[in-house]
């Protein structure tokens, strides 16, 4: 199994152009977002907390945080932390809009993987999850370790 360093590495490869990482930096967390927001429409009719119920999104994000968790235990807190601030805009976005959030994310996914496609274009480089799915997940954790490195926050 690979390190989240050997991870972090073999993505770096394909986004070394500065207009492609600032690309990045907008339409990987949209993407990430919109995900999150299209599954969180899934509703079960079971209460988590008061006003909202259990969704596919809360279920598929503990799966996603212990993929996060084998990989680096301090990445994983700061990916949960931007999942939950993800599910929090979820939550308001179905309070303060008659627009479905399911209508709203697919809008937000495509028109973030147009920006991708474009950065990679420019990057002369196709995206890393045409070599391996899993670099769609490492994408966001690829974000947050500047983040860390920034913070000073060991991976």
């Amino acid at each position: 199994m690979k390190t989240i360093q050997q991870w972090l590495d073999e993505y770096s490869v394909s986004h070394k152009n500065p207009t492609n990482k600032m690309i990045h930096w907008v339409c990987v967390p949209l993407i990430f977002f919109s995900v999150i927001g299209m599954l969180y429409s899934v509703q079960f009719p079971v209460k988590v907390v008061a006003g909202m119920n259990l969704n596919l999104a809360l279920v598929v994000l503990a799966f996603v945080t212990v993929y996060y968790f084998t990989l680096s235990k301090s990445l994983s807190v700061g990916m949960l932390f931007f999942s939950l601030i993800c599910i929090g805009l979820c939550y308001e976005i179905q309070i303060i809009t008659s627009v479905p959030l399911w209508a709203i994310c697919i809008g937000i996914f495509v028109l973030a993987w147009i920006g991708q496609f474009y950065g990679h274009n420019v990057e002369g480089m196709k995206p890393s999850f045409f070599k391996d799915l899993q670099y769609l997940m490492i994408g966001p954790a690829w974000l947050m370790s500047f983040v860390y490195k920034k913070l000073g926050i060991a991976l």
